[in-house]
């Protein structure tokens, strides 16, 4: 008796599952099958139709991937893909109806990670999204590995008095509550810096050195708007407050439970 084969579409909805994805398009038919589709794929997607629209939102909010079409009102996708890439650690797709050589070099040099030509076939997108994803999460172990002590990289997180404990390799927040919630490289590196030390203010300059292997190439603001946000989505995840504090001039400080 043959095997059955598992649906595809459960094997992707776990390969995109939690994954920040801004979808950048002009076209609002094509941005919202764009959109559809990566959220059934497990994606947590915002579509936006222009350049100047996603920067608004960068200015409060971050994604682990954006989408940019090359040709937009305004600013193009290739002019906006090298000032992101100035600016972040983002993933970078863009996608074009320009599908030449020299057209997929220009944009490789302007920063993309991925350049894909239209007609553009949706589980192609997927696919390289979920690729994408994934090597980001490589070189952001990579990156830690190299700026940590070996000794203290290779240690398990220990017990931190605060009933939050981190899962399936770093990937994963779970709170005394019994939610959890999936995390980003950028999320991971951090919890893990600030579940080594319990009780123990952590600089920022370590928090930094844990997301890059370049920082004095990093704005600091980044660290902030990233754990405004982690704080956000574990609220809104567990219904719980993380255990987290901001100390002026110090870093951070993961707060134990007080006996």
């Amino acid at each position: 008796m043959e095997k059955k084969q598992e649906p595809p579409l459960a094997e992707a909805v776990r390969r995109l599952q939690g994954v920040r994805v801004w979808v950048v398009e002009d076209d609002p038919e094509w941005r919202a099958l764009v959109a559809e589709e990566l959220v059934l794929h497990g994606a947590v997607v915002r579509g936006i139709g222009s350049v100047e629209a996603l920067y608004r939102e960068l200015a409060v909010d971050a994604c682990d991937i954006v989408v940019l079409d090359v040709v937009l009102p305004g600013e193009d996708g290739l002019s906006a893909a090298r000032h992101l890439r100035r600016i972040g650690d983002m993933g970078i797709v863009l996608v074009t109806g320009r599908g030449g050589a020299a057209d997929m070099a220009q944009g490789l040099s302007a920063g993309a990670d991925c350049y894909l030509a239209k007609p553009l076939e949706l589980p192609v997108l997927v696919a390289a999204l979920h690729s994408l994803h994934r090597r980001m999460a490589a070189r952001a172990g990579s990156a830690y590995r190299e700026t940590a002590e070996p000794a203290r990289a290779a240690a398990p997180a220990p017990d931190t008095g605060t009933g939050w404990s981190l899962r399936a390799g770093g990937w994963e927040l779970c709170s005394p509550n019994g939610q959890s919630l999936a995390l980003s490289a950028a999320e991971r590196a951090v919890l893990q810096e600030l579940f080594r030390a319990p009780g123990s203010p952590v600089s920022r300059e370590r928090l930094i050195a844990a997301l890059t292997s370049t920082p004095h190439d990093f704005n600091p603001h980044r660290l902030e708007v990233l754990v405004h946000r982690l704080r956000t989505r574990v609220r809104d995840a567990t219904h719980l407050a993380l255990p987290l504090r901001a100390l002026r001039g110090a870093g951070y400080l993961l707060v134990p439970v007080q006996s």
